[in-house]
């Protein structure tokens, strides 16, 4: 299977339009915002994310799949997050599929009470499923 045709398990229209801007208001402790440029538009896209920090380093999965932001992430290989005022630049390097499921099993220690999360792990239940990227090479803005 080709990224291109990998699952994408499309969020309702309520979490799309409603649970992203509720995300940002009541999980501002857990949630940072991740802008990738556009692969074809080269503008910024923004979405917010949930960062994992596991043994050291900081991940960021899909729990939906082939999602545009992770499409792309792959393909720019950087981009940026926001945390409160705070705002880094960083690289990015996909993690094989073989070596994301302890990954997937801390992402959803931490964050599978979250609505939707841990459904959209067993509605795609493959690791390969889920794009996953280390995140590497860091430096703050401001």
């Amino acid at each position: 299977m080709t990224a291109s045709s990998a699952p994408y398990l499309r969020p309702p229209w309520g979490a799309r339009v409603i649970g992203n801007r509720m995300a940002k208001l009541f999980a501002r402790s857990v949630l940072s915002t991740l802008s990738v440029r556009g692969r074809t538009s080269g503008r910024w896209r923004s979405v917010p994310v949930a960062v994992l920090d596991h043994d050291g380093e900081r991940y960021l999965i899909a729990p939906r799949g082939n999602t545009e932001w992770s499409r792309n992430l792959r393909a720019a290989n950087s981009g940026r997050l926001q945390r409160g005022g705070r705002v880094e630049e960083f690289e990015a390097v996909e993690v094989p599929a073989g070596e994301r499921p302890p990954l997937i099993a801390v992402y959803l220690e931490q964050f599978g009470r979250f609505p939707t999360v841990a459904e959209t792990f067993r509605q795609l239940p493959d690791p390969a499923d889920h794009p996953t990227f280390r995140i590497v090479g860091s430096r703050g803005l401001r």
